[in-house]
């Protein structure tokens, strides 16, 4: 790992446990000294853009991975559901900033069109399952969508509790969501 990288991980973990952490609390995390950490990024903002570029990259390659990981739309949501959940702990401070900030990005990279195309076919799937009477069609696309990213922010919120057991947390979100469109799982 470069050592770009290695200060990207470093901050990403340092700002998760403490968002006010300075340039010297992540360079010490790093075991590099404040000039280093300089040379690779000018301040706190560029630091910041890098992680957040770093989320968004790793976001997209585990949606897609998680859109084709099976040819069922059910098991794929399933799956990108635990992705969010997986990518929204691991990156729990920028999450919080996002909100706070409320500014759109302007992120894309290779993947990016991927990741799209495979989104659209996940929710044009989401329509046809509503025809099928498999998901209620009570539920309008955008409901569905914001109930999705909803679930994912309380599953995060309930794992940093520590109040709910972690190997339990990804189904709980499931049985949540799922059941909330109107999917009767399978016991």
């Amino acid at each position: 790992m470069n050592t770009q990288q290695k200060i990207i991980d470093t901050a990403i973990s340092v700002l998760n446990e403490n968002f006010a952490a300075t340039f010297e609390d992540i360079a010490v995390r790093c075991d590099i000294n404040r000039r280093t950490l300089h040379r690779y990024f000018k301040n706190r903002n560029e630091l910041l853009e890098a992680c957040s570029t770093n989320m968004l990259r790793a976001w997209e390659l585990a949606a897609i991975a998680a859109c084709k990981s099976s040819k069922d739309p059910l098991v794929q949501l399933e799956h990108l559901l635990y992705a969010g959940i997986d990518s929204g702990t691991k990156y729990a401070f920028l999450i919080k900033l996002t909100d706070i900030e409320s500014q759109p990005t302007t992120y894309e990279s290779e993947e990016s069109a991927t990741y799209f195309n495979l989104r659209n076919q996940l929710f044009d799937a989401i329509q046809e399952l509503q025809k099928e009477k498999v998901i209620d069609d009570q539920f309008p696309l955008p409901w569905i969508k914001i109930l999705f990213t909803s679930v994912i922010t309380a599953t995060i919120t309930a794992f940093r509790s520590g109040d709910i057991a972690p190997n339990e947390i990804k189904k709980l979100a499931w049985h949540s969501f799922s059941r909330s469109i109107g999917i009767q799982l399978n016991k």
